[in-house]
């Protein structure tokens, strides 16, 4: 039996008869190769000069969007790297030609950050490879022929909305940590860059840096974050009088937790209602670190590893940006990508002496809302959907940005040749953001619905489940079609014990077509699918099942990004300590996995649904609340 136990991948919606995101509007994007809007194919394309990277956003005081890009004609860190800038007057459907913030033929500038001040102005902070630099060492006496993150940190400014940049450009001062002096460069040569958005903070600006104190394995092997105040930029028309602090106090920055690895870098700050600032960034560590300062930057609390709840789950991530942003409705977005397993992480830079940038596709969206503890404000995180998605796992998304226009929500992502901006479907967002309020069952897609109020059958008929791969009759060669159907499985269950092998639901017919829903030896709960021609499968997470005890079980096969995903109780799989993922993918040309005409139930399953579409995640974790009556 060949179970597809995969890789990165989840859920969110999709509709049965044309595949689109369930409950999802048709998306305010031409749609390409996929019906489904989460496909980043769908998105509109930023331009660049082949290299394309941190493609940034503000909203001028004219009213269009202004974009920043590094970019060059050569991969990530190649001579001719330079910041540059466009204007949309279309929310990101095209674009004025890009405009030169840096020349392409000077030093090496990178990783730019968009801060607009009060009055109008906006400055663009970026490296600048001022000294020419042609070379960085490493710690382990090599060298490195990449020179974008290091020299000087330095802004310019446009007081035209971004169509002219001020011909000087000006050095930001950055007190020396302990990581500089210890450098191979005895701090002589400073290394850093930037991909954390400014932000203004009681009539201040707070702008962010990640520091390196060594380039090694994995190009930076030792970085951690520090942040540069501002309490004049705001008001300050000359650029020469604009002074700046670094933060936090001390001799160190943000690194990652105690016992933690060496790496800690691409701060992501947000404010919350208290004034509280709270930080999220990545480790090498199998999850990201965050840390909150109720002054403003100077101080912070001892790094943790961000967790859903304070305290609670832990949140996974690998190495690769983690963004969040504060929305104008006081709520919170989250960017990241939901898988990282510490084990995995650290044999990697074990075994080869590097460390895998790898599995950023999908990419994960999770909702916060703030919560009051003693200390002042903390974030409490939604159970994540998945945003975007490309069908190649070794396409990889990131370093995205977040803007809000007329109510809709439009997010920036790049695969380093290419950007694009999407907006994000309305219904997706709904439910994050009210996720943890939602208590009504899933209506839209419901083809069984046993009640628990009384005895369970032995067996039903089948509703019949959509094609996920077809025949297109109108190609000449009459190859497949990808229908990115899906659907999904809500049940509570109450097992005496787990039994290896036993069958908990079972369609399949005598040649083994349908879908079976079994217990495995390790405790978990099994879903398989089978079309009479391949068979894939997927494990819930151990430890997530108690037998005599009354739990919800939710799966969601989504042929959008052809991921399987289990909820327990209204919690997302992550792999726990066991599995790098909780989540796997399936064959993307498994056809219709129908088999008998009856679906047969275990004794232990007290109610049941099922949907001919793959639910949100928002939808499940409100069906996991909905106790059903005569249920105990």
């Amino acid at each position: 039996m060949n179970c597809a136990h995969l890789v990165p991948a989840c859920l969110v919606v999709l509709s049965m008869s044309i595949a689109l995101v369930s409950g999802a509007e048709p998306p305010a994007v031409p749609l390409s190769v996929s019906a489904d809007p989460r496909h980043i194919s769908n998105g509109w394309i930023i331009p660049s000069e082949g290299y394309a990277d941190q493609p940034y956003l503000v909203k001028t005081d004219d009213g269009v969007w202004l974009c920043v890009i590094t970019t060059g004609p050569g991969k990530e860190g190649a001579t001719g790297q330079h910041v540059v800038s466009m204007r949309s007057t279309d929310q990101g459907r095209t674009w004025s030609d890009l405009a030169a913030i840096e020349p392409a033929d000077g030093p090496e500038s990178a990783y730019a950050v968009l801060l607009k001040v009060p009055g109008g102005r906006i400055y663009a902070f970026y490296n600048h490879n001022t000294d020419n630099v042609r070379e960085v060492k490493r710690e382990d006496g090599g060298v490195y022929k990449r020179a974008d993150s290091l020299g000087h940190y330095v802004f310019k400014y446009s007081d035209d909305h971004g169509r002219t940049w001020s011909p000087k450009r000006y050095e930001v001062p950055i007190r020396e940590f302990e990581c500089d002096r210890n450098n191979v460069y005895g701090g002589t040569l400073r290394m850093f860059w930037n991909v954390g958005r400014p932000l203004i903070l009681n009539n201040a600006a707070l702008l962010v840096l990640h520091k390196v104190g060594a380039c090694g394995a994995g190009f930076f092997s030792q970085s951690e974050g520090c942040f540069l105040r501002s309490e004049n930029l705001l008001s300050e028309a000359d650029p020469e009088k604009i002074t700046f602090e670094t933060l936090p106090d001390g001799d160190t920055g943000l690194r990652a937790p105690a016992g933690g690895g060496r790496i800690a870098e691409e701060q992501s700050i947000v404010s919350l209602s208290d004034g509280s600032l709270y930080c999220v960034y990545r480790t090498i560590d199998g999850w990201p670190a965050c840390a909150y300062s109720r002054d403003g930057g100077h101080t912070w609390t001892a790094p943790a590893y961000a967790a859903y709840t304070p305290g609670g789950r832990r949140i996974k991530h690998p190495r690769a940006a983690n963004f969040a942003w504060k929305c104008s409705n006081g709520k919170f977005l989250y960017w990241f990508h939901n898988h990282g397993g510490s084990i995995v992480a650290r044999r990697a830079v074990e075994s080869d002496g590097n460390f895998p940038y790898n599995d950023r596709n999908p990419a994960w969206l999770a909702a916060g809302v703030e919560r009051d503890t003693p200390e002042g404000k903390v974030i409490q995180w939604s159970q994540p959907e998945i945003l975007l998605y490309d069908d190649d796992p070794f396409i990889r998304m990131s370093y995205p940005d977040l803007i809000e226009e007329g109510g809709q929500y439009f997010i920036t992502e790049t695969q380093k040749n290419v950007g694009r901006i999407h907006r994000i479907p309305e219904k997706l967002l709904d439910g994050l953001f009210h996720q943890f309020e939602n208590q009504s069952p899933a209506e839209d897609g419901l083809a069984l619905n046993l009640a628990g109020d009384t005895p369970m059958p032995e067996s039903v008929p089948m509703p019949t489940l959509p094609d996920f791969h077809a025949r297109d009759g109108r190609q000449p060669d009459y190859r497949g079609k990808d229908l990115r159907a899906g659907f999904s499985l809500d049940f509570w269950l109450q097992p005496d014990a787990l039994r290896p092998g036993q069958v908990i639901l079972d369609s399949r017919n005598d040649s083994g077509s349908g879908i079976a829903v079994a217990a495995t030896g390790a405790g978990t709960l099994r879903i398989t699918l089978d079309d009479g021609r391949q068979e894939s499968c997927w494990d819930c997470d151990r430890d997530a099942l108690h037998p005599g005890l009354l739990q919800h079980v939710g799966i969601i096969v989504d042929g959008g990004p052809k991921i399987i995903l289990f909820l327990v109780d209204g919690v997302l799989c992550d792999g726990g300590d066991q599995r790098q993922f909780g989540w796997g993918r399936f064959s993307p040309t498994l056809r219709a996995p129908n088999g008998a005409g009856t679906l047969r139930i275990d004794p232990s399953v007290r109610a049941l649904r099922l949907y001919t579409r793959a639910l949100r995640v928002s939808e499940m974790a409100g069906n996991a609340r909905v106790r059903v009556a005569g249920m105990q």
